[in-house]
């Protein structure tokens, strides 16, 4: 039976179990780089097993495309597991720090129920400035920024997106089976 493909381009977010490794990161992203796709954002971090890390990537593009990524990322030897999410189907979270200008009590006092608000917080003080953090959705994290620009933003730092499936589905079910990929490669 041959699948059919969405060839509207959407938003998807690609996790990845690999083994921790010098240089995986930098194999798994030149896949894009090598079919001419934009990484919008990626994450690398510790997983519940010592000796795997996550990569969250998130790209733009058509369904077919994303299958081809996921099944070429398969087949490199440091990677254990792929998934593919969709905006539907996952969470998706990032942290944003925002210092913003506020020169007198009265300036502060408005950012801080503006932050109060979006359930962001005041995390340093400066005598003309504030930090806030903010964890959320991007929607979320872009509505703060945009408001607080009216303060003026002096400086912003975000992480890449973070995502996981809802549900009880894990990454963990979608592994691939060790001897699938190793038969006669690198055979230890």
């Amino acid at each position: 039976m041959k699948k059919e493909f969405n060839t509207v381009r959407k938003l998807y977010t690609l996790c990845i179990l690999v083994e921790d490794v010098p240089g995986v990161l930098s194999q798994v992203s030149r896949l894009f780089s090598r079919k001419g796709y934009n990484i919008e954002s990626i994450v690398s971090g510790a997983t519940d097993k010592p000796g795997i890390t996550r990569i969250s990537i998130e790209i733009m593009c058509e369904e077919v495309m994303i299958e081809q990524i996921a099944a070429q990322c398969r087949k490199l030897l440091p990677v254990k597991a792929v998934k593919i999410l969709d905006e539907e189907t996952c969470i998706r979270r990032e942290i944003a720090l925002i210092k913003v200008r506020a020169e007198d009590r009265a300036a502060r006092n408005e950012i801080i129920q503006l932050v109060n608000i979006f359930r962001a917080k005041v995390i340093d003080v400066g005598k003309e400035s504030l930090t806030i953090w903010v964890f959320g959705s991007q929607s979320k994290n872009t509505a703060l920024i945009e408001t607080l620009e009216d303060f003026g933003i002096l400086e912003i730092a975000k992480t890449g997106t973070i995502a996981i499936e809802r549900g009880q589905s894990t990454i963990y079910d979608e592994s691939k089976l060790r001897e699938e990929y190793e038969f006669g490669k690198n055979v230890r």
